[in-house]
């Protein structure tokens, strides 16, 4: 059977009596060994006691066929259900699965994980059509899906975030759960561990733990601005000041970022699918911020950019001029353009 939508996590907190196997399978690995872990403690609680937990490899069960049944079919020392793991599963295996699938070894799950597995996949057919069996898809993660994570994972350590903040880690964190997992944790444990919280994350804890590089930095700093996240633009370009960065060098990195979003519009205006005009930028754009740059592209329009684009040359200009209050005027050009963006939403 085929288990997806809101219905994973009942299923993940108690997989039915009769289900005999679970496949995990998907891009994001990290979400697939999550996934595949949280079901395994349905079942057992100590997931390293060797009598009620086994793994098995691809290798080990081509060699021999019959050993998942005959691992599945003994009885666990301790009383319980059993778990055999099976990593890296793949469709040279589908046999072997579909023999376990008909036996009646109900004292035992089978959890099979495996990589992105296409709708032909014979191993995945297996699953999502047999009644003793279930296939549970792990794509990475949606704005929707990684709002969730950012507060379940936040709750778990007493804290939470205003929407200005939750915006900004939703921009920059990955879309693979694992690696979601980590920096939210190592975010919680920054806070709680310098005392600052009173149950609340600011926007200069996550810069701390997650702005760490001049390069990334930057990064931040102009998707922020075209995003008009004005709190986090704000503490990032002080940042920036504190350290020395020119601002001649931040003016040119949002003018970069600006020419490239009113490139893609114009190739998606004349009729260019927009991962396609995505692609064509130089040097490209870096895959975490692929999906808020898309975001950004449907919300500019042209016009709006190139006012943006004419402000940012004045200021330059101005920068260069003797006397002028070069840090104050790079501020104000950019909390100009970033409360255009939040208009535009």
């Amino acid at each position: 059977m085929k288990i997806s939508g809101s219905r994973i996590s009942n299923f993940l907190k108690q997989p039915q009596e009769k289900i005999l196997g679970v496949l995990f399978f998907g891009p994001d690995q990290g979400l697939v060994k999550e996934r595949s872990k949280h079901i395994t403690k349905s079942v057992i609680e100590d997931l390293k006691d060797p009598f009620r937990v086994n793994e098995l490899t691809p290798a080990e069960l081509k060699e021999n066929p019959p050993l998942l049944i005959d691992q599945a079919s003994q009885l666990s020392f301790s009383a319980g259900k059993k778990v055999i793991r099976v990593v890296d599963a793949n469709d040279a295996l589908s046999d072997i699965f579909k023999k376990f699938l008909s036996s009646s070894s109900n004292h035992t799950l089978v959890v099979a994980e495996a990589g992105n597995l296409t709708p032909r996949s014979s191993l995945r057919k297996l699953f999502e059509n047999s009644k003793v069996g279930a296939a549970i898809g792990c794509y990475e993660d949606d704005a929707n899906t990684l709002e969730s994570v950012i507060k379940e994972t936040l709750q778990h350590f007493k804290l939470t975030v205003s929407r200005d903040v939750l915006s900004f880690l939703t921009s920059n964190l990955g879309s693979n759960r694992l690696v979601t997992r980590s920096e939210l944790e190592k975010l919680a444990l920054y806070v709680t561990a310098n005392k600052k919280h009173e149950g609340k994350i600011s926007i200069d804890d996550v810069i701390a733990c997650i702005g760490d590089s001049a390069a990334n930095s930057m990064d931040l700093l102009v998707y922020a601005m075209a995003d008009g996240n004005l709190k986090a633009l704000d503490t990032l370009l002080y940042k920036s000041f504190e350290i020395g960065t020119n601002n001649v060098s931040i003016l040119r990195a949002v003018q970069r970022h600006l020419q490239n979003l009113h490139l893609v519009i114009g190739r998606v205006e004349s009729g260019l699918p927009i991962e396609k005009a995505i692609a064509t930028i130089r040097p490209p754009i870096i895959f975490k911020y692929k999906p808020q740059f898309r975001l950004q592209v449907n919300k500019w329009k042209r016009q709006n950019l190139n006012i943006a684009l004419e402000l940012i040359t004045k200021t330059e200009l101005n920068c260069k001029s003797n006397g002028f209050p070069s840090n104050a005027g790079c501020h104000r050009a950019l909390m100009r353009i970033a409360q255009n963006a939040r208009n535009l939403s």
